[in-house]
């Protein structure tokens, strides 16, 4: 991210956000990236506990008992059979995004 910023900087309103699974990486390094992110006023920093997978679960189901990475994968193949890091965008509906953010709350 600090090279990207040196070489492409951002405007005053733009904003720089690290985004990564808990599963990939340990304590030490998400208290750097966190650190990293109160740097700056329009730095970011978002944790996916366990995996950004679990978002795309709570489009289909509320998620619940979901205690691993594995689980949350098991779980999302049950709702797109063969998900391998993409996703037809157009497969998920408003409504589908909706009912997420009311199941993440």
């Amino acid at each position: 991210m600090e090279k990207h910023l040196k070489e492409v900087g951002l405007k005053s309103t733009d904003e720089a956000w690290l985004v990564t699974d808990k599963d990939q990486w340990n304590n030490s390094q998400l208290s750097q990236l966190h650190q990293w992110s109160q740097e700056q006023e329009n730095y970011g920093f978002a944790l996916s506990n366990p995996k950004f997978e679990y978002w795309l679960l709570l489009h289909f189901e509320n998620g619940s008992g979901v205690t691993s990475a594995l689980d949350c994968s098991q779980r999302l193949a049950r709702h797109i059979p063969g998900y391998d890091k993409s996703l037809d965008t157009r497969k998920i509906t408003d409504e589908m995004i909706n009912q997420a953010i009311e199941r993440a709350k």
